[in-house]
């Protein structure tokens, strides 16, 4: 366990939980390099299975802005390109990977859940994409492969809050389920991450998978280096 992520492991299931709950599991440049190191050592260790959830009153807000003044842009940018090496670690792993959410998700913290195979909404759970507010293209193209390019565009454009129910009617969660029933979750998606041997999983995501993972990066790359980042930041949080 690292002071920002717990890790549990349970046989074949590596269970994560973002560990920041005073700051809404925001993702902090240590916590996206711990859940970097976790997914690694889950796949090492022959993990069948990664459960992605978050301690206190929801899964993750997304991007954590904390002392973001202190940052160059290039600081800014890198950071952002481990967020995208994050999101394609995990949309790419050979494990079956589970995200939980509940609460209040913005940002990349809904990148987050969105890059997970099975993903489970509680009934209280809401979502929010905002990065286009300054410019930032993360996460957009995945989003659109779950949910359509037509609605995609609708509630990026606005940046707009979507509930569970809605989460589900798109396609962007797989179930609603409420929270005191996860564990069965787990155990279901376990059972199906064993029913097929580890090659065999291997070849069944990779003809399934629509990652483009360079054309992902270079987009990303593109829209945050455009110059006046922390201007455009600046400008998004005064607003919010």
């Amino acid at each position: 366990m690292s002071g920002v992520l717990r890790i549990d492991r349970q046989g074949a299931a590596h269970v994560l939980t973002l560990a920041r709950p005073d700051k809404m599991n925001a993702l902090s440049a240590e916590l996206v390099e711990a859940l970097i190191a976790a997914l690694d050592e889950a796949e090492a260790g022959g993990a069948k299975l990664i459960v992605l959830k978050g301690e206190g009153k929801n899964f993750s807000a997304g991007f954590d802005f904390g002392a973001w003044q202190e940052q160059s842009e290039g600081d800014l940018l890198l950071r952002f390109v481990r967020i995208e090496t994050l999101l394609q670690r995990l949309a790419a792993s050979p494990c079956l990977t589970l995200a939980l959410a509940h609460g209040r998700n913005f940002g990349a913290g809904v990148d987050l859940f969105g890059a997970c195979k099975w993903r489970v909404s509680a009934p209280d759970a809401t979502f929010r994409m905002p990065g286009l507010k300054f410019g930032l293209v993360l996460g957009t193209r995945r989003y659109a492969a779950l949910v359509g390019a037509e609605r995609a565009r609708a509630v990026l454009e606005q940046a707009a809050t979507f509930s569970a129910e809605e989460a589900l009617r798109d396609g962007f969660a797989s179930r609603i389920v409420a929270a005191q029933d996860w564990p069965d979750i787990e155990r279901e998606a376990l059972d199906a991450a064993s029913a097929l041997s580890c090659a065999s999983r291997v070849q069944l995501y990779a003809a399934l998978s629509a990652e483009t993972p360079d054309t992902d990066l270079a987009r990303l790359v593109r829209s945050a280096a455009e110059p006046g980042l922390k201007d455009r930041v600046a400008a998004y949080l005064q607003a919010r």
